[in-house]
């Protein structure tokens, strides 16, 4: 389905750069980058004269109305991270404003921060939640009783890795030099608890998947994530990595984890207990590459330590 008129937010960011370089790589698409700061988008846009900067703050789209009215895809990756007006109400707006005559799909991007394991909505995103993730659950429940005319496909991406010399990391991934340089002392650690990753070139692999072939997806509601790895796995590969051996571990149970918070006076909040006392962001389908029948950019935690991670 080439020639379509293809809309990609937040194009700055870590996943945004990874979802540009993709699309215009991979398709034949006119594309339409839309980000407040032309300048921090590091990815070739003179290669091909179909691909447009468009300079916007989404607190005020009025003037890409008549843009919206032309588009056949939308990908919604922006967010105000905790600023409701951006992440409620202008993300349904824009929405809105897409011509249901033109438009063939929406991807909208979530978190999984906001599902439990049977990939329901936690009430507890919306009520401890911070300020980004109550956004993001309200936001997603509001869109689904929206009557549109055209499928969205909602994208909850799990811990997100990427970024390198010329592409922004992603919060996660800027904070692993810190972690190994503690290798020393973590690999003593024993924790319970299981998670997903998956790396932003992986998440562009699938989005674009979603928007040529949308009836390969299996579902409108799509958990991106590797398989599911523990917290105990996490420290062995990092130990791993970081050449410090295993020789004992000591099991960090809860009441000495809250011991440990108390002692070294750590900041917690409401959110921050929830995800401890939850512990295991776990779900049974989750959504990469291979899913589609494509290859996995990082579909191990090795492979994404073999990547180029921020210098400490």
């Amino acid at each position: 389905m080439a020639g379509r008129r293809i809309l990609i937010t937040g194009a700055s960011g870590c996943i945004g750069h990874y979802l540009c370089e993709t699309f215009i790589q991979d398709t034949d698409d006119e594309l339409f980058l839309v980000l407040r700061e032309p300048h921090k988008l590091s990815v070739s846009v003179d290669i091909r004269p179909d691909i447009h900067i468009v300079q916007a703050d989404l607190r005020d789209i009025e003037p890409l109305r008549d843009l919206l009215s032309t588009i056949h895809c939308a990908v919604l990756v922006a967010t105000g991270w905790g600023d409701p007006d951006l992440d409620i109400t202008k993300t349904l707006e824009l929405i809105q404003m897409l011509n249901p005559q033109v438009c063939q799909q929406v991807v909208y991007f979530s978190t999984a921060s906001i599902l439990g394991r049977d990939e329901q909505v936690l009430p507890e995103a919306k009520s401890l939640g911070t300020e980004y993730v109550k956004a993001k659950a309200i936001c997603y429940e509001k869109l689904m009783t929206m009557e549109l005319a055209f499928p969205v496909f909602t994208v909850f991406p799990t811990l997100v890795v990427g970024g390198d010399l010329h592409k922004p990391y992603s919060h996660f991934a800027s904070g692993l030099p810190e972690v190994l340089k503690w290798a020393t002392l973590i690999r003593f650690l024993k924790i319970d608890g299981t998670f997903h990753f998956i790396h932003a070139q992986d998440i562009a692999t699938v989005v674009l998947q979603i928007v040529q072939h949308p009836e390969l997806a299996p579902s409108h509601k799509l958990v991106l994530g590797n398989a599911a790895m523990t917290a105990n796995d996490l420290i062995e590969t990092l130990c791993a990595f970081a050449k410090k051996r295993i020789y004992f571990q000591l099991d960090l149970k809860p009441w000495l984890v809250s011991v440990l918070i108390r002692l070294f006076n750590i900041r917690m909040g409401a959110w921050d207990y929830f995800c401890l006392s939850y512990r295991h962001f776990q779900y049974a389908h989750p959504v990469s590459p291979k899913t589609f029948n494509q290859s996995g950019y990082c579909p191990t935690f090795k492979d994404v330590l073999s990547q180029n991670i921020p210098e400490p």
